[in-house]
C-alpha cells in the first residue's frame, strides 16, 4: 500500500492538473503500454484531458493492443503534469534528451509510478511511487483501490494485460499470492483471460522471412563460460531491415535459455554510431540480471533486465567485461546454493 503522504501528494498534483501527459520509457513493453493506456481510462473518466508520450515507435507486436496507436513519439506543447510509468531511470528517457524536452517535461510537476527495484534517478519527479510488485499493472491496480478510483471494462483488460506480461502468466518468482487475487478480483469483474490470451497469441504470429531470420539468428548463438552464458550480438543492417517487423532480440532470448546447462541469455544490439544495447534473460533459480544490468548503469527485473552505453568502448572489451562479470554473479549463486 502506499503511504499517505504519498497519497495525499498525488491527489494534490492530480487536483491542479487538467492536460496530463504519460509517458513511457524508450523501452516499452506490455507492462508499460498497458499500463499506460489503463492510466488514460482512469484519468479521462476523472474528466483530465490525456495524452500518451513515448520517445520511439510502440513496437509492431504490441499493435493489438487496442490504443496503441494513440502513443505519440512527439511530446505535447502544452501539459501541466507528467507521469512516467514503469520507470524511474532518467536513461531511459533518451529520446526526450536528443530533441531537446527533457527540460520541458522537468519544468512541469511529474511523478512516477514504477514497480522495479532500482533505485529511481528521475531527480525532476516531484512524486516517485515505487514499491516491490510484479508489475506496473499491479501498483496501479493497488493505487485505483487505495484512491476508490473506478475502473471501466477496458481499464481492467489493461490492467490484467500488465500484470499478466510481466508475470509471465504469474508464473514468475516475482509473483506473490497478490498478483494472483488481482487477477481473481479483475476476472470477477468481467475480464475473460481466455480473450486476452487469443488476442496474444494472434499477437505472435511471424511474417515467413521472420522465420527464417529466427533459424539464422539461433544459429549465430555462441555458448560461453562453459556453456552457462548464451550471446547474440545483431549488427545495425539487421536491427534496420527487422526491427520493424519484430524486435530481433525477442525472437530467440526463451530459446537461448533452453540450452542445458545455460543460466543467462543475452541479446547484444550493435549500432554503427557506437551505441550498443544488451537485453537479459536468467532462467528461474538465476535472478542476477538486475545486478548485472546494474554494472553497466541500465536495471530491470532479477530475471529480466537491460542496459544502453554510449560511451565509444571497443564492444568485443564489452562483451568480455559481460562475461566476465556474468560469469562472477553466477559462482556467487553457486556458492550461495552449496
Amino acid at each position: 500500500m502506499t503511504d499517505n503522504a504519498d497519497v495525499l501528494k498525488l491527489k494534490e498534483l492530480l487536483a491542479d492538473a487538467v492536460k496530463i501527459v504519460v509517458v513511457q520509457a524508450d523501452n516499452p513493453d506490455t507492462d508499460s503500454l498497458a499500463s499506460a493506456l489503463a492510466l488514460e481510462q482512469i484519468l479521462e473518466d476523472q474528466g483530465k484531458d490525456v495524452s500518451l508520450y513515448c520517445g520511439v515507435d510502440i513496437p509492431s507486436y504490441l499493435e493489438y493492443i487496442s490504443g496503441a496507436d494513440r502513443v505519440s513519439n512527439e511530446l505535447p506543447k502544452q501539459f501541466d503534469l507528467s507521469i512516467i510509468v514503469d520507470t524511474a531511470s532518467n536513461a531511459l528517457l533518451e529520446q526526450l534528451d536528443k530533441t531537446g524536452q527533457k527540460a520541458w517535461l522537468a519544468a512541469k510537476p511529474s511523478m512516477v509510478i514504477d514497480h522495479h527495484a532500482t533505485a529511481p534517478t528521475i531527480s525532476f519527479a516531484r512524486l516517485v511511487i515505487t514499491r516491490p510488485a510484479v508489475a506496473t499493472g499491479e501498483v496501479l491496480y493497488e493505487l485505483a483501490k487505495q484512491l476508490d478510483w473506478p475502473l471501466n471494462t477496458q481499464s481492467k483488460e489493461l490492467l490484467a494485460m500488465a500484470i499478466l506480461s510481466d508475470s509471465l502468466g504469474l508464473t514468475s518468482e516475482a509473483t506473490t499470492a497478490r498478483s494472483i487475487h488481482i487477477i481473481a478480483e479483475l476476472v470477477e469483474g468481467g475480464v475473460a483471460l481466455a480473450q486476452l490470451e487469443s488476442a496474444r497469441r494472434e499477437s505472435m504470429r511471424r511474417e515467413a522471412e521472420l522465420v527464417h531470420y529466427k533459424g539464422r539468428l539461433l544459429q549465430r548463438v555462441e555458448f560461453l563460460d562453459n556453456g552457462r552464458i548464451a550471446a547474440i550480438t545483431i549488427p545495425q543492417d539487421e536491427i534496420d531491415t527487422y526491427s520493424p517487423l519484430y524486435n530481433p532480440p525477442m525472437l530467440v532470448l526463451d530459446d537461448m535459455r533452453l540450452a542445458k546447462g545455460t543460466q543467462i541469455a543475452v541479446a547484444f544490439k550493435v549500432y554503427k554510431d557506437g551505441k550498443v544495447t544488451a537485453k537479459i534473460r536468467c532462467n528461474f533459480g538465476i535472478g542476477i540480471a538486475d545486478k548485472l544490468a546494474e554494472h553497466f548503469g541500465g536495471g530491470g527485473h532479477p530475471y529480466a533486465a537491460g542496459f544502453k552505453l554510449q560511451d565509444g568502448r571497443d564492444f568485443e572489451a564489452l562483451k568480455q567485461e559481460f562475461i566476465a562479470t556474468a560469469s562472477r554473479l553466477l559462482d556467487g549463486v553457486r556458492n550461495k546454493s552449496l
